[in-house]
């Protein structure tokens, strides 16, 4: 079966500052995922208007590139994927299994798609949809070192059933993913975020979640609770006290259409009354 192809290349690339295809590098991929994740946002207001999220690529296409919105991991790293096999780089999907937040040792639900790079024989993961978190830079998967980003250290460590990524928060190292390299078809991406855009114990159905980076920054809205965190310095936070200066912050801070729908502005009503 052959995979799917961009509709708009040029567009595309041009949101993110290139003119004309770039050569399938390093230099360049590193590029690719640092803009993408401070052009394309992540955001799952979908999910909170009620709506089906749709993850094949055209729709995707037209909700990420046309209307002015963002996504999540199986919407934003199909859609970098595509770039990537377009300019010609050896790519694939892959999934995993979030562990930020959970003690360690947790086993949770495959629900995160993320991408392997291999570059002349040496292999990489590349993830733009990791919410608050994303590395913004392509990780190598065979070294156990730290590694550098544009934002924050992060490490792989390896283990019997796969990987274990880690980012260096302040002194401590937390556990963002749990991954594999098992083969991945689109059914098995269609399962994951069924769970994770219907299920009512997922977070996505239950809290708004948006971020976004900069040189230096990174963006979190969590459903009233709006934070910059400045690399090396205290994060700065507010709440915000309603809907309309919610609209406010997710268009000027964040760069959000925000659709016109009432299901989702009952719900963020009801996300952002003080607890």
């Amino acid at each position: 079966m052959s995979e799917p192809r961009l509709t708009n290349l040029a567009s595309y690339l041009q949101r993110l500052g290139f003119d004309a295809p770039p050569a399938p590098t390093l230099d360049t991929l590193r590029l690719l995922q640092l803009r993408h994740t401070g052009a394309f946002v992540f955001e799952n207001l979908t999910t909170l208007a009620g709506e089906p999220v749709r993850i094949d690529l055209t729709s995707i296409e037209q909700k990420v590139l046309q209307d002015g919105r963002g996504g999540y991991c199986y919407e934003l790293n199909c859609l970098f994927l595509a770039l990537l096999q377009a300019l010609g780089y050896e790519a694939r999907g892959i999934s995993g299994r979030v562990v930020m937040g959970q003690p360690e040792g947790a086993w949770t639900a495959r629900t995160h798609r993320l991408s392997l790079v291999t570059l002349d024989g040496v292999r990489y993961i590349t993830d733009v949809g990791f919410g608050g978190m994303v590395p913004t830079a392509p990780l190598l998967l065979d070294s156990r070192d730290e590694q550098s980003t544009p934002h924050e250290p992060y490490r792989i460590e390896q283990h019997a059933d796969g990987y274990t990524l880690r980012a260096k928060v302040g002194e401590e190292w937390r556990a963002m993913y749990i991954f594999d390299l098992q083969r991945q078809e689109d059914i098995d991406y269609a399962v994951g975020n069924w769970y994770v855009s219907t299920h009512p114990e997922s977070s996505f159905a239950r809290q708004l979640m948006v971020a976004r980076t900069g040189e230096g920054w990174r963006r979190t809205l969590n459903n009233g609770s709006f934070a910059i965190h400045r690399m090396g310095h205290d994060s700065e936070r507010r709440e915000v006290a309603d809907v309309q200066e919610l609209m406010g912050v997710l268009e000027s801070e964040f760069g959000i259409r925000v659709p016109n729908n009432a299901t989702l502005m009952r719900t963020l009503e009801r996300l952002i009354v003080p607890q």
